[in-house]
């Protein structure tokens, strides 16, 4: 299929009747839903996708950092990414979408250890990794790594850096997803031709049931939709829809924040992801100057939220060099910014929807019918491809659900929210 890299989808926002059946209804038009949508169209289905908004990927996915790593601390979340690395860099082609760019560009995540007790923690991580099947991490010491990186703090003693990893537009592929899976698809084998459609605006407020208790489809604000597969993949609200269906979904929405400073001419556009071990601080290039995030662990759980809040805090947190949790103490030079005052900033704001073992659930739930795709703890851009995939082919039959890892049920051990 190619499609012309101007048609994007019409999404309907009329308040007239939704199609009466589909194949398949998503619920959620972040960037796991709309990935969805595409391996369902993809495999010659029907699809709806139901989003609140107004617009596509216009809460969380677009406050994400927009960023991808094959340096993860599990082999599972390192194949979901892996998986979908073929499709982020060859996107216009997988896709059929001709020139549509995804702004990739893989220069590197850099972790970097303040203290001996980090540097054996990393050393031990490269360890793991290796033994997954992710052999090409680097591990230096500091001079090895200011030498190559002459901005680091000389307090850095170990740093891990793995070049293949790198930076993603999110939107611009929640938008590519969408695009895709909005004309119409035929695969060989399929049974016929697979579309897409996006309904804005729409408000699910039930599910549909059959005699025999089974999810045979949702209902709206405007109208019913019968579908015999559901997939609720609404990101932090994915547990107040699963409450819909009196399922209950370990999903704990946490404020993240992202501090936005465009035309910063100290941060080298060609560097790295900086991230700090000891306090999770981090930044990377962009818009001419940088995103710096910092992983809060003490952030509380919170409700779902349309509009999420900001807190200046946070930025003073990163730029403040009297601040425990600066970026002055990975890069000198941040002293130099915040003392010159730094151009102009802003802040976004989403929620990561944090699962117990910060994995995310994939598959069919206790009730026939109904399927998640959510819960990725804040690796929902990079995990997309790989998770929508699993995602259609549990529904589809195509695998087992007692093999997926992430399935809803498995057993599960809690891990700290001070991990990226």
């Amino acid at each position: 299929m190619i499609v012309d890299n101007s048609a994007l989808p019409t999404y309907d926002r009329s308040d007239g009747a939704l199609p009466a059946s589909v194949d398949l209804v998503v619920i959620g038009a972040g960037v796991a839903g709309a990935a969805t949508a595409y391996f369902a169209a993809r495999a010659g289905l029907q699809v709806l996708v139901i989003e609140r908004r107004s617009s596509i990927a216009s809460l969380t996915t677009a406050a994400a950092t927009g960023a991808f790593r094959l340096q993860h601390d599990n082999a599972d979340e390192l194949a979901l990414v892996q998986e979908g690395l073929p499709l982020y860099l060859n996107f216009a082609e997988e896709s059929g979408l001709t020139g549509w760019n995804l702004d990739i560009r893989q220069q590197g995540y850099l972790f970097c250890s303040r203290t001996e007790a980090s540097a054996a923690k990393g050393r031990d991580l490269v360890a793991l990794q290796r033994t997954f099947g992710l052999t090409d991490v680097e591990l230096l010491n500091g001079d090895e790594a200011r030498a190559r990186w002459t901005y680091l703090s000389p307090e850095i003693r170990q740093v891990r850096f793995r070049a293949g990893d790198g930076f993603i537009d999110q939107v611009a592929l929640t938008n590519g997803y969408a695009t895709a899976s909005s004309h119409a698809v035929h695969i060989s084998g399929a049974s016929g031709s697979g579309h897409a459609t996006y309904a804005l605006e729409t408000t699910v407020t039930g599910f549909v049931r059959d005699a025999s208790g089974g999810v045979t489809g949702v209902t709206t604000n405007r109208g019913a939709v019968h579908a015999p597969h559901t997939v609720i993949a609404a990101g932090p609200w994915s547990g107040v829809v699963a409450k819909l269906a009196a399922l209950d979904l370990a999903i704990a929405p946490t404020i993240r924040q992202k501090l936005v400073i465009p035309n910063l001419p100290v941060i080298d556009q060609s560097g790295p992801m900086t991230i700090d071990d000891e306090t999770g601080s981090h930044w990377r290039p962009a818009l001419a100057g940088a995103y710096a995030l910092r992983t809060d662990p003490t952030t509380p759980v919170g409700e779902p939220l349309l509009e999420v809040p900001t807190d200046d805090a946070m930025a003073h947190a990163l730029l403040d060099p009297a601040s425990p949790t600066s970026l002055a103490l990975l890069a000198p030079f941040w002293h130099d910014v915040w003392r010159d005052g730094p151009p102009a900033w802003h802040l976004m704001a989403g929620q990561y929807e944090y699962t117990p073992d910060h994995r995310p659930f994939i598959g069919p739930t206790d009730q026939p019918g109904l399927f998640v795709n959510t819960g990725y703890s804040g690796h929902g851009v990079m995990c997309s491809a790989g998770g929508a995939r699993r995602t259609v082919d549990l529904l589809l039959g195509r695998a087992a659900a007692a093999e997926e890892p992430f399935r809803v049920g498995r057993p599960m051990v809690s891990r700290s929210r001070d991990v990226l």
